[in-house]
């Protein structure tokens, strides 16, 4: 299992990420996976996602200061994402941190870090040129 973060300031208050932290954008915003359906399960937000034969469900929790997700369906043996935000000087800084596994040899767990990596950072570049 390995730990990915990314951060990213973006030069808008709090209040207007927060808006823009939608499951349905991270998922899009995140660059790997289209969302096919998206439903509630009384407080969490579950979003079907996929691309040619690969199919996942994510569940998605609001926390105080972001938003909590994880996969229940899907290749990886684990996926866990915190997206946060904070004001920072005159806007709000960014961070994402995922835990990731994948079945099989361990030695496998550093390359789905790497491309995790690269969707955390697609999925705040998004939200940065959206605010």
């Amino acid at each position: 299992m390995r730990e990915v973060e990314v951060n990213r300031f973006v030069s808008a208050p709090p209040a207007a990420v927060e808006r823009l932290l939608s499951p349905e954008r991270l998922i899009e915003a995140e660059g790997s996976f289209t969302v096919r359906e998206v439903s509630t399960d009384g407080d969490a937000t579950l979003v079907a996602a996929g691309r040619a034969g690969v199919e996942l469900l994510f569940r998605f929790e609001r926390i105080d200061d972001g938003l909590v997700y994880e996969q229940l369906e899907g290749p990886l043996a684990a996926l866990t994402t915190r997206v946060t935000y904070a004001p920072e000087d005159e806007g709000t800084r960014l961070t994402a941190r995922s835990t990731v596994a994948v079945r099989g040899p361990g030695v496998l767990d550093r390359l789905a870090a790497w491309k995790r990596r690269g969707e955390l950072r697609r999925a705040l570049a998004e939200v940065a040129a959206s605010a």
